[in-house]
């Protein structure tokens, strides 16, 4: 059995390279080739792409091996509406410390201001899985983590959007309304995600 640790290694090199654009979207990704670079066997890159596949970043026909997917607006918009509603969810289980959602937007305003897209995504997915841990519920935190919350926000710039700045002002709204217990801060935490979510063509 494949110990997790190789696993996770295999599977973030991938990602690494999804999200910095050594693959684009119609690139295979050849197995022995990864598995060569890893000094690995091909058995546990072809597990860690079944991972990515089940995340719908690539895709896989019999004798053709794996692609990247072409992603598009509603793929995207489809994983935002997902989790907007669990961490909406996650808030009427239980509130976060405000006390670290606050060193968290400091983190990502030095983020920002240093020019640093990868700590900012680091500390923006940080900042939400607090909210999200905040609900006592390991079911809950478990779904949200398997949507690659990560991944997803550093395509989703990277393809899509966004000034590096903007993050920052999007999220002391959110720190202000847990810190006067907001009935309505689920709601404002929910908009709050979906405003990250590309329109679709059509304006939805």
């Amino acid at each position: 059995m494949l110990r997790p640790p190789l696993r996770d290694h295999i599977r973030q090199t991938v990602l690494d390279g999804l999200i910095h654009g050594r693959w684009k979207p119609g690139d295979r990704i050849i197995e022995r080739r990864v598995a060569a670079e890893l000094g690995v066997s091909q058995a546990p890159v072809r597990e860690a792409l079944r991972e990515l596949e089940a995340l719908r970043l690539i895709e896989s026909a019999p004798n053709k091996g794996a692609r990247v997917r072409g992603l598009t607006r509603s793929d995207l918009r489809e994983v935002y509406e997902v989790r907007a509603g669990l961490e909406e969810t996650a808030v009427r289980l239980g509130r976060p410390r405000v006390g670290v959602l606050r060193t968290h937007l400091g983190r990502l305003r030095d983020a920002a201001a240093g020019g640093s897209l990868d700590d900012q995504v680091r500390h923006l997915v940080a900042f939400h899985r607090e909210i999200v841990k905040a609900s006592g519920n390991e079911v809950l935190l478990s779904v949200w983590e398997s949507l690659g919350i990560e991944v997803w926000s550093h395509l989703s710039i990277r393809l899509f959007r966004m000034n590096l700045h903007e993050n920052v002002g999007r999220h002391e709204p959110l720190v202000e309304a847990f810190e006067r217990d907001d009935p309505e801060v689920g709601v404002l935490l929910r908009e709050h995600v979906l405003g990250y979510a590309p329109l679709d063509p059509g304006g939805r």
